[in-house]
């Protein structure tokens, strides 16, 4: 099969790629990604807490850590499994089409999605980004009206409906745009294959 001119292949890959991208970031996000996994991401805190979120005392038997380190372990399985559904799609879907990226450029493609992804969903990343674009009355504005077990209402800055998720996502999709552009220069750049 003749070789495609190589602003074809770039343009075609890279547009795979975005796709991938960015069509899988809600599927990790709400269907990969656990509910307690979500719910303690965005922990921070001196406290102590078991390994199931429970407060410890400070001799406590069972092993201990601190709310921000319970939140750093959430997000850290968040962005595996985000990861792993990432690298398996580009895989399957460029190969379904007879193609191969190389796996180094497979590689950087998913540290940018996974580092960015990690930051953002922590939380710190975006608050400040948020403040820096001016968008804090965004985030305070839409945010979201909950019952809580016993019918109690309660606000919600950064659940399901709220201005946080719609930054989080369009900032994950934003830098998706980069990791396809780096995955597809590294692939077809010359000397790549």
């Amino acid at each position: 099969m003749p070789r495609l001119p190589i602003t074809t292949e770039r343009l075609a890959l890279f547009g795979t790629l975005l796709a991938t991208f960015g069509e899988l970031h809600p599927a990790c996000d709400h269907w990969a990604q656990g509910s307690k996994t979500a719910s303690r991401k965005r922990l921070y805190g001196e406290d102590l807490v078991h390994a199931d979120g429970t407060p410890a005392a400070p001799d406590s038997a069972r092993p201990t850590m601190t709310t921000s380190e319970l939140g750093r372990r959430a997000v850290t399985c968040h962005v595996a499994s985000y990861t792993a559904v990432q690298l398996a799609a580009t895989i399957g879907i460029t190969r379904a089409f007879g193609y191969r990226v190389t796996p180094a450029a497979l590689l950087a493609g998913a540290a940018i999605n996974a580092g960015t992804h990690a930051a953002i969903d922590r939380g710190a990343v975006l608050l400040w980004l948020a403040k820096r674009t001016k968008k804090t009355g965004y985030l305070e504005h839409c945010q979201a009206v909950r019952l809580d077990d016993d019918g109690n209402v309660t606000r919600e800055m950064n659940g399901p409906g709220t201005a946080w998720m719609e930054l989080d996502a369009a900032l994950h999709r934003a830098i998706g745009i980069g990791a396809a552009a780096v995955t597809t220069w590294l692939t077809t750049r010359p000397g790549a294959r």
